[in-house]
């Protein structure tokens, strides 16, 4: 996705990151959980207001969905996703009214409203009136990177993208 909407000459970046993404995978629905909030909390702050909102929805159900869990991870995104809608009170607040409104849903997520989380989030990174699109949306991608690699337990060694990278990364 970030590929899809990064500029040629953004794209040229994330070629230092395909040896580490090589073989990284999970079945856990957990990880997808943990990615949409990592890409709706790098999204929420720099995206338009109409974006804003479904981004804000999406980290009020992960908030939910990870409300149960007693665990590090869970802990770091819970803290990750509540940082992130503080920078975005009005989507916060239209969020909760929109919940409270046509009701939460099941519980938990899936992994097709964690995918479609990212996927927004991706576009309104890379829609956003900021000048630093393409360095947003790669240090996205070392963040879902070095969450993965953490998730299963895979050392992640350094990349050189991490330097041609303007926008802050939290890992």
């Amino acid at each position: 996705m970030v590929n899809d909407r990064t500029s040629e000459a953004g794209r040229a970046r994330l070629t230092a990151l395909i040896p580490s993404v090589v073989g990284l995978t999970s079945d856990d629905p957990l990880l997808d959980v943990l990615l949409a909030v990592r890409a709706a909390s790098a999204a929420l702050p720099v995206a338009a207001e109409e974006r804003q909102r479904s981004q804000a929805v999406g980290l009020r159900v992960a908030l939910t969905a990870l409300a149960e869990r007693d665990d590090e991870r869970a802990a770091e995104s819970r803290e990750l996703a509540d940082a992130a809608l503080r920078t975005a009170p009005a989507a916060d607040a239209w969020a909760i009214q929109f919940i409270a409104k046509v009701g939460r849903g099941r519980p938990g997520m899936t992994v097709r409203q964690c995918r479609e989380i990212v996927s927004g989030a991706v576009e309104g990174i890379a829609r956003a009136c900021v000048g630093d699109p393409d360095e947003r949306l790669v240090a996205l991608l070392i963040a879902a990177v070095s969450d993965t690699a953490r998730f299963v337990g895979r050392p992640l060694e350094a990349v050189d993208v991490r330097a041609k990278v303007d926008a802050p990364v939290t890992v």
